[in-house]
């Protein structure tokens, strides 16, 4: 029976509710400790602002993407803006990390990402937008790390083969709930791949 992939993604941005720089760290370290390749769409401020942390995900060897440079809507930004944008924060990415994060890109707040100017201009710019299939609103206080790995597997499931997770890498939940995720899906037949590994097969 050929096994059912999932992909883990974070987005890895400035909080808008306040947190810990320690928990990237925690999810880092469960996933090396898992052995779980996840993808990161970095945000290029973020980047600037932690460099040492970006520079361990890509070092990792975790997928990583191009979130934008200054987290914006994109239907709100000029082509002049949109285009200016997306490159900043490729040269951020690369000079901190060594790698060209195209073709991958996640729009801020999944906005402007089904409109034909967004993906013209990405493609224009090498890129393709990179959406998802399960959203466990992470980023809210009121969930605990176990609703939040408890929603992942049961989204999943729904799902089956080929689901992309939406999670961030700065709530404290998602650094707490992240080792249940991955032992529950595991244990339901699911193996963890990079963005790549679903949409270039």
């Amino acid at each position: 029976m050929k096994p059912l992939r999932v992909a883990l993604t974070f987005d890895a941005e400035h909080p808008d509710r306040p947190t810990s720089p320690a928990v990237v760290d925690s999810i880092l370290a469960t996933l090396d400790r898992q052995s779980v390749r996840a993808t990161f769409f970095l945000q290029g401020r973020w980047v600037e602002s932690e460099p040492a942390t970006a520079a361990r995900i890509c070092a990792a060897g975790h997928l990583v993407g191009n979130h934008s440079f200054y987290h914006a809507r994109m239907p709100l930004l000029s082509e002049d803006g949109f285009v200016e944008d997306v490159r900043e924060a490729a040269r951020v990415i690369r000079e901190t990390c060594g790698l060209d994060p195209a073709p991958w890109f996640r729009c801020p707040f999944g906005a402007g990402a089904d409109h034909s100017r967004t993906q013209w201009l990405l493609a224009g710019l090498g890129y393709r937008d990179v959406g998802w299939h399960v959203e466990v609103e992470d980023w809210e206080p009121r969930h605990t790390g176990d609703d939040l790995a408890r929603a992942v597997i049961s989204k999943v499931e729904a799902h089956g083969d080929g689901a992309i997770v939406l999670l961030h890498s700065w709530p404290r939940s998602t650094g707490t709930g992240l080792g249940g995720m991955i032992g529950g899906l595991r244990q339901r037949g699911y193996d963890f791949v990079g963005v790549d590994e679903l949409l270039d097969s």
